[in-house]
């Protein structure tokens, strides 16, 4: 019965371990996302809102604004925006 019991908090601190390892990767990267942020290295893609590097490669220029994308199905939904907003 011993044995269970070394065997099962043996395994309650290995998960614990593995978790907590996981939780501060994610705050880390948390972290440095928002540096990126705030020293303008990653913009706002305006439709979903997701982080995207400022010198993404999927990019639609609108006058004199540059708006990055995180994917091609965010630029599509763009661009149809604007050919309506414009149509009006």
């Amino acid at each position: 019965m011993l044995k269970f019991v070394v065997i099962g908090a043996a395994l309650f601190i290995m998960w614990k371990l593995f978790t907590g390892e996981k939780r501060n990767k994610q705050n880390q990267d948390s972290k440095q996302q928002e540096k990126k942020v705030k020293a303008g290295e990653m913009v706002k893609d305006p439709i979903c809102g997701t982080y995207v590097q400022k010198d993404s490669d999927i990019r639609v220029k609108n006058g004199e604004n540059v708006e990055c994308f995180c994917s091609y199905e965010c630029r599509d939904k763009y661009i149809k925006r604007i050919e309506s907003d414009s149509g009006e």
